[in-house]
């Protein structure tokens, strides 16, 4: 999603974990000692391994590589990254040591079953390597093959269309997607509030298929409470039914806030039939813990193409698991969305995340 100036997925396990080993060769080292000192710490549960801005204003094949706005393990640990001007990346991502490289390998356009160009925000890669990709505009999740051609369209709620047709803001829809471990539950976040719920109080909607050639149907929704100013730009399993949540913001001098959470929906409410949803409500949204804030976290000798808080940080939008440490720690991905101006960079991140109980 682009910003204005005022504050504003992931394969089965067992391809994040071939992922795993393809991105940290060094996965001993970076657990040694000494490399998980304070200075690659940015709280107690997460630690940043390395960045790179390989990507940041490459073309492939005459197409600009950039405004990234997901990110999904492949087949073969490729990392699969979707742009929100509609294009479908093929990335090489290698980890050796604390250094992290990045090439853009493939590139292909996509459009919906309509033949418009979606706004492409969320992605998730499915077992048998077809793309499930969200669109803001509408909203709409819709199932592409390995090649980016449009298969079909999954059901969404009436509710969450864009008004006067539904009750979601333009822009502020599905922006995050992610396929839970083991492929059957799909979840889709809301970047914002609908229309009569309470500002910052967002739902997450899911799909469930009972076997994984079956269809995915509409399922249970939940209400998550996002901090204040912030928006929910990306969902990754934690591998338990529990979410990793990206939380981002803008402000104009300042620069960018980006928060990463672990929410809880497992004992949370559904409130597909909630009308209005608050967050001192009779419902239950789903339970959320701070893991980083990412202006926590060290520099690593980043710079920033405009203010920041941090200048490690930009625009970040992309979320994705990719495996775990040798010690059990949760590795995660993520990249920025650069918006194709000079003041922002394609920026990718590689941490770890210790997950509580």
């Amino acid at each position: 999603m682009r910003l204005s100036t005022s504050i504003t997925a992931v394969a089965a396990m067992s391809v994040a974990m071939t992922m795993g080993t393809a991105l940290a060769q060094g996965a001993t080292h970076s657990d040694s000692p000494a490399s998980s000192a304070a200075s690659r710490d940015c709280s107690d549960l997460v630690r940043i391994r390395a960045f790179s801005d390989d990507l940041d204003k490459k073309t492939l094949d005459g197409v600009f590589v950039g405004n990234m706005s997901a990110l999904a393990v492949d087949r073969g640990g490729r990392i699969t990254a979707v742009s929100d001007e509609s294009y479908l990346y093929s990335l090489k991502v290698r980890e050796t040591g604390r250094a992290l490289r990045a090439e853009a390998v493939a590139v292909a356009p996509l459009t919906d079953l309509n033949g418009a160009a979606p706004d492409s925000e969320g992605l998730a890669v499915d077992r048998d390597g077809s793309r499930l990709i969200s669109s803001e505009t509408e909203p709409s999740v819709t199932r592409y093959d390995r090649d980016g051609k449009a298969v079909e369209a999954l059901p969404v709620p009436a509710a969450l269309a864009v008004a006067p047709t539904g009750r979601a803001v333009r822009n502020q829809t599905f922006e995050g997607l992610t396929l839970q471990t083991g492929g059957r539950t799909l979840v889709a976040s809301m970047e914002g509030s609908l229309s009569g719920d309470e500002t910052g109080v967002v739902r997450l909607q899911t799909w469930h298929r009972a076997g994984l050639s079956e269809p995915f149907k509409t399922g249970a929704q939940y209400g998550y409470q996002a901090d204040q100013g912030l928006g929910v730009v990306e969902l990754a399993p934690a591998g338990d039914g529990r979410l990793l949540v990206l939380e981002r913001g803008f402000t104009l001098g300042v620069g960018n806030t980006v928060r990463l959470y672990l929410a809880d929906p497992r004992r949370a409410d559904d409130v597909s039939g909630t009308e209005n949803l608050t967050s001192g409500g009779a419902a239950r949204l789903a339970s959320k813990t701070l893991l980083a804030d990412l202006a926590d976290c060290p520099t690593l000798g980043a710079t920033a193409e405009q203010p920041q808080p941090n200048p490690l940080l930009d625009n970040i939008e992309g979320l994705a698991v990719t495996g775990r440490t040798i010690t059990g720690r949760v590795k995660i991905l993520l990249v920025s969305d650069d918006n194709e101006r000079d003041t922002q960079i394609t920026r990718l991140y590689s941490l770890d995340v210790r997950l509580p109980r």
